[in-house]
């Protein structure tokens, strides 16, 4: 991305590098061949970012950069602006009226987790290295279509050719609820119902998966006290956000600004 083609961002006076701005870009996506939607989107996400740490700095706010994982602190920006909006974003806890209408508009939106009894046949490879990936998604693809013709020799199969140690018992992984699994397995799980096989390998950081769903329970409807802390935090949490976009807002309506319009791209 040429970066010369863009123009400057200028916030209250303050011109932010277009390094910066580059570097952003990555995190956003854009058409093919339309460089120009991705640096608009960096463009508005730094301007956000400058104006929330302009304000941080003009009320003193003091970085105390937490831990975020073992041995990984925030950076002192990121410190500031976490310390300007538990400064400046306060919201009241949502009443328990609004929380009970809330559950009372649709009771059955609110369950407890699945319960999913799963095996799968591991066609492991480093998603990073494009022709082993392609290569171990041609077996997985051709393993899917054999289980999805005979379901019930599964087991022959992740015993055969399956990369997981799982292959000893079949495949079979056991029970696992919401959470126990990668992001992108965990998915496939929710489209499945009891005997099935996934039609295409579900790809993950470990590599390629032909998943069985053996068995399922779905989640039971919770009573309105059980449901209720659940609604509550999301309640709190949705206020906070629209509290914090309307910061935003403020601090853009009495900027001077150019290079970014912070509208949606």
């Amino acid at each position: 991305m040429n970066a010369a083609l863009f123009p400057d961002l200028i916030v209250n006076g303050e011109l932010v590098p277009h390094a910066l701005i580059a570097a952003e870009a990555q995190n956003h996506h854009a058409p093919r061949g339309k460089p120009g939607i991705a640096w608009r989107k960096a463009a508005n996400a730094i301007a956000i970012r400058t104006l929330l740490l302009q304000e941080a700095r003009r009320r003193g706010v003091e970085a105390r950069p937490a831990e975020l994982g073992p041995g990984r602190l925030e950076t002192e920006e990121e410190a500031l602006i976490r310390g300007l909006l538990d400064t400046a974003v306060a919201v009241e806890p949502p009443a328990e009226a609004e929380i009970h209408a809330e559950w009372a508009r649709d009771p059955s939106r609110f369950r407890s987790p699945p319960l999913w009894e799963v095996s799968h046949i591991l066609i492991a490879c480093d998603p990073r290295d494009g022709e082993a990936a392609g290569a171990a998604r041609e077996r997985a693809a051709d393993l899917a279509a054999r289980a999805a013709a005979d379901p019930r020799g599964f087991a022959r199969l992740a015993a055969a050719h399956s990369d997981c140690g799982s292959k000893s018992s079949g495949g079979a992984l056991g029970q696992s609820r919401p959470g126990d699994t990668v992001p992108e397995f965990e998915a496939a799980l929710r489209g499945l119902g009891e005997g099935m096989v996934t039609p295409e390998p579900v790809p993950t950081r470990h590599g390629w998966h032909v998943i069985r769903m053996d068995a399922v329970a779905e989640g039971t409807q919770l009573p309105y006290a059980a449901a209720r802390p659940r609604i509550a935090e999301a309640l709190e949490k949705a206020a906070w956000s629209r509290a914090a976009q309307a910061l935003v807002r403020q601090l853009a309506a009495m900027a001077e600004i150019s290079g970014a319009d912070l509208e949606p791209v």
